[in-house]
Protein backbone atom coordinates (compact mmCIF):
# COMPACT_ATOMS: atom_id res chain seq x y z
CA UNK A 1 0.00 0.00 0.00
CA UNK A 2 1.33 3.43 -0.94
CA UNK A 3 1.52 5.93 1.92
CA UNK A 4 0.88 9.66 1.91
CA UNK A 5 2.12 11.86 4.73
CA UNK A 6 -0.30 14.69 5.45
CA UNK A 7 1.10 17.47 7.62
CA UNK A 8 -1.35 19.44 9.74
CA UNK A 9 -0.87 22.42 12.00
CA UNK A 10 -1.29 21.42 15.63
CA UNK A 11 -3.85 24.21 16.00
CA UNK A 12 -5.67 25.86 13.12
CA UNK A 13 -5.35 23.51 10.16
CA UNK A 14 -7.91 24.09 7.40
CA UNK A 15 -10.48 21.32 7.87
CA UNK A 16 -11.88 21.39 4.32
CA UNK A 17 -8.41 21.30 2.76
CA UNK A 18 -7.49 18.31 4.90
CA UNK A 19 -10.72 16.45 4.09
CA UNK A 20 -10.55 17.17 0.34
CA UNK A 21 -6.86 16.34 0.04
CA UNK A 22 -7.36 13.16 2.03
CA UNK A 23 -10.30 12.11 -0.19
CA UNK A 24 -8.30 12.76 -3.37
CA UNK A 25 -5.41 10.64 -2.09
CA UNK A 26 -7.57 7.86 -0.60
CA UNK A 27 -9.57 7.56 -3.82
CA UNK A 28 -6.25 6.88 -5.57
CA UNK A 29 -5.44 4.09 -3.09
CA UNK A 30 -3.14 5.86 -0.65
CA UNK A 31 -2.99 5.07 3.05
CA UNK A 32 -2.80 8.23 5.17
CA UNK A 33 -0.32 9.05 7.93
CA UNK A 34 -0.88 12.33 9.77
CA UNK A 35 2.08 14.35 11.05
CA UNK A 36 2.13 17.48 13.20
CA UNK A 37 4.60 19.28 15.42
CA UNK A 38 3.72 16.83 18.21
CA UNK A 39 2.13 13.38 18.16
CA UNK A 40 -1.13 14.54 19.72
CA UNK A 41 -4.50 15.97 18.74
CA UNK A 42 -4.65 18.58 15.99
CA UNK A 43 -7.48 21.11 16.05
CA UNK A 44 -8.96 22.49 12.87
CA UNK A 45 -10.02 26.05 12.13
CA UNK A 46 -13.61 24.77 11.95
CA UNK A 47 -13.40 22.59 15.09
CA UNK A 48 -12.20 19.41 13.38
CA UNK A 49 -10.01 17.11 15.44
CA UNK A 50 -7.45 14.67 14.06
CA UNK A 51 -4.85 12.68 16.00
CA UNK A 52 -1.33 13.01 14.63
CA UNK A 53 0.25 9.60 14.03
CA UNK A 54 3.79 10.97 14.17
CA UNK A 55 5.69 14.08 15.26
CA UNK A 56 7.48 15.95 12.47
CA UNK A 57 10.87 15.41 14.14
CA UNK A 58 10.36 11.63 13.85
CA UNK A 59 9.43 11.51 10.15
CA UNK A 60 11.61 9.26 7.99
CA UNK A 61 10.81 10.43 4.48
CA UNK A 62 11.63 7.04 2.92
CA UNK A 63 8.52 5.62 4.66
CA UNK A 64 6.23 7.64 2.35
CA UNK A 65 5.35 8.02 -1.31
CA UNK A 66 3.78 11.50 -1.15
CA UNK A 67 3.92 14.48 1.22
CA UNK A 68 1.23 17.16 1.53
CA UNK A 69 1.28 20.27 3.70
CA UNK A 70 -2.25 21.45 4.55
CA UNK A 71 -2.97 25.13 5.03
CA UNK A 72 -4.99 27.08 7.53
CA UNK A 73 -4.03 29.84 9.95
CA UNK A 74 -1.85 27.52 12.04
CA UNK A 75 0.20 26.32 9.07
CA UNK A 76 2.09 29.61 8.73
CA UNK A 77 4.20 28.68 11.77
CA UNK A 78 5.74 25.80 9.79
CA UNK A 79 7.42 28.28 7.42
CA UNK A 80 9.95 28.92 10.20
CA UNK A 81 9.90 25.46 11.82
CA UNK A 82 13.13 23.49 11.38
CA UNK A 83 11.38 20.08 11.47
CA UNK A 84 8.80 21.09 8.84
CA UNK A 85 11.46 22.60 6.58
CA UNK A 86 13.56 19.42 6.94
CA UNK A 87 10.62 17.20 5.94
CA UNK A 88 9.96 19.42 2.90
CA UNK A 89 13.62 19.36 1.87
CA UNK A 90 13.97 15.61 2.46
CA UNK A 91 10.93 14.94 0.23
CA UNK A 92 12.26 17.26 -2.46
CA UNK A 93 15.74 15.72 -2.41
CA UNK A 94 14.16 12.25 -2.61
CA UNK A 95 12.41 13.41 -5.83
CA UNK A 96 9.08 12.57 -4.19
CA UNK A 97 5.77 14.17 -5.19
CA UNK A 98 5.34 17.05 -2.76
CA UNK A 99 2.33 19.29 -2.32
CA UNK A 100 1.20 22.32 -0.36
CA UNK A 101 -2.17 24.07 -0.33
CA UNK A 102 -3.51 27.44 0.85
CA UNK A 103 -0.84 29.28 2.89
CA UNK A 104 1.39 26.17 3.01
CA UNK A 105 3.25 26.87 -0.27
CA UNK A 106 5.07 29.56 1.74
CA UNK A 107 6.62 26.67 3.70
CA UNK A 108 8.03 25.23 0.45
CA UNK A 109 9.21 28.71 -0.56
CA UNK A 110 11.05 29.26 2.72
CA UNK A 111 12.56 25.78 2.38
CA UNK A 112 14.05 27.10 -0.91
CA UNK A 113 12.22 24.42 -2.90
CA UNK A 114 10.23 26.76 -5.15
CA UNK A 115 13.18 28.75 -6.53
CA UNK A 116 12.68 28.84 -10.30
CA UNK A 117 9.39 26.90 -10.07
CA UNK A 118 5.82 27.80 -10.97
CA UNK A 119 3.51 27.80 -7.93
CA UNK A 120 0.25 29.13 -6.57
CA UNK A 121 -0.84 30.08 -3.06
CA UNK A 122 -3.85 31.50 -1.24
CA UNK A 123 -3.89 35.28 -1.14
CA UNK A 124 -6.13 37.17 1.28
CA UNK A 125 -8.86 39.27 -0.24
CA UNK A 126 -7.91 42.91 -0.60
CA UNK A 127 -11.55 43.96 -0.80
CA UNK A 128 -11.62 44.87 2.91
CA UNK A 129 -9.87 48.12 2.09
CA UNK A 130 -7.32 47.56 4.84
CA UNK A 131 -3.71 48.17 3.95
CA UNK A 132 -1.17 45.72 5.33
CA UNK A 133 2.57 46.20 5.59
CA UNK A 134 3.03 42.41 5.71
CA UNK A 135 3.95 40.71 2.43
CA UNK A 136 1.16 38.68 0.83
CA UNK A 137 1.69 34.93 0.42
CA UNK A 138 2.27 35.44 -3.33
CA UNK A 139 4.93 38.06 -2.55
CA UNK A 140 6.62 35.58 -0.19
CA UNK A 141 6.72 33.00 -3.00
CA UNK A 142 8.22 35.54 -5.39
CA UNK A 143 10.76 36.70 -2.78
CA UNK A 144 12.02 33.10 -2.63
CA UNK A 145 12.28 32.81 -6.41
CA UNK A 146 8.95 31.20 -7.35
CA UNK A 147 6.90 32.29 -10.34
CA UNK A 148 3.43 32.94 -8.89
CA UNK A 149 0.77 31.69 -11.31
CA UNK A 150 -2.49 32.69 -9.62
CA UNK A 151 -3.94 29.36 -10.78
CA UNK A 152 -6.17 27.19 -8.58
CA UNK A 153 -3.74 24.25 -8.83
CA UNK A 154 -0.24 24.47 -10.31
CA UNK A 155 2.10 21.57 -11.09
CA UNK A 156 5.81 22.05 -11.73
CA UNK A 157 7.66 18.77 -11.99
CA UNK A 158 6.78 16.76 -8.88
CA UNK A 159 5.56 19.79 -6.92
CA UNK A 160 1.86 20.62 -6.76
CA UNK A 161 0.47 23.73 -5.10
CA UNK A 162 -3.16 24.69 -4.53
CA UNK A 163 -4.77 27.97 -3.56
CA UNK A 164 -7.40 26.91 -1.02
CA UNK A 165 -10.24 24.74 0.22
CA UNK A 166 -12.35 24.90 -2.95
CA UNK A 167 -9.69 22.95 -4.88
CA UNK A 168 -8.59 20.58 -2.10
CA UNK A 169 -9.95 17.42 -3.69
CA UNK A 170 -8.46 18.33 -7.09
CA UNK A 171 -5.17 19.12 -5.29
CA UNK A 172 -5.23 15.66 -3.64
CA UNK A 173 -6.04 13.88 -6.92
CA UNK A 174 -3.29 15.80 -8.71
CA UNK A 175 -0.74 14.96 -6.02
CA UNK A 176 -1.80 11.30 -6.19
CA UNK A 177 -1.36 11.24 -9.98
CA UNK A 178 2.25 12.48 -10.01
Amino acid sequence: MRKALIILAQNGYQDHEYEGTRKGLEDAGFEMVIAAKEQEACRGKFDGKVEADIALRDVQITDYDRVAFIGGPGAAAYASDADALKVANDAYRADMPLGAICIAPTILAKAHILDGKRATVWNPSTSSGQVSTEPTPSQILETYGAQYTGEEVTVDGKIVTGNGPDVAEEFGRTLASL
